[in-house]
């Protein structure tokens, strides 16, 4: 992996650091005003839930949660063009990938945001573990793929 030194423009690295300080921003108003943790894999989970109980309690901020997951981008867009995406698997990789982190988000008791933003900063030692499990696993996987297997990207 290299990095294009080329394609380096200051004005994407400044919104980069915005947006980092406006997710910890969000995670720490989340855990101050409903003592929650913004992990979204487990504010889609109970929003699920709520919705198949048909129960409304703690329902209002998970959808709004979700409206400004997904609304983000949009937002994005009226101010410039989105990140070009490449799409480096076919569908079958995807929904595999897909069913296996969802899997291991319910082993782990949660995701990628919820351990490694907000259990991290408040120095969970489960937390740890799970972000550890997550990236080594990532790591294997890759090398697997890449260097034992030959499937290229």
């Amino acid at each position: 992996m290299t990095i294009d030194w080329q394609a380096f423009t200051w004005v994407a690295a400044i919104s980069a650091l915005l947006g980092g300080f406006m997710i910890g921003l969000a995670a720490v108003w989340l855990a101050w005003t409903n003592g929650r943790i913004a992990g979204i894999s487990g504010i889609v989970g109970h929003l699920v839930e709520l919705l198949v109980q048909q129960k409304r309690e703690h329902f209002g901020w998970r959808v709004a949660f979700l409206v400004g997951l997904i609304g983000a981008p949009l937002v994005w867009m009226a101010f410039a063009t989105l990140p070009e995406t490449i799409q480096q698997s076919g569908t079958l990789g995807l929904v595999v990938g897909g069913l296996l982190v969802g899997l291991g988000t319910r082993y782990a008791n949660g995701c990628t945001s919820g351990h490694g933003i907000c259990g991290l900063s408040r120095f969970s030692l489960r937390s740890l573990t799970a972000v550890c499990s997550f990236m080594g696993s990532a790591m294997v996987t890759v090398y697997v793929l890449r260097h034992l297997l030959g499937v290229q990207g």
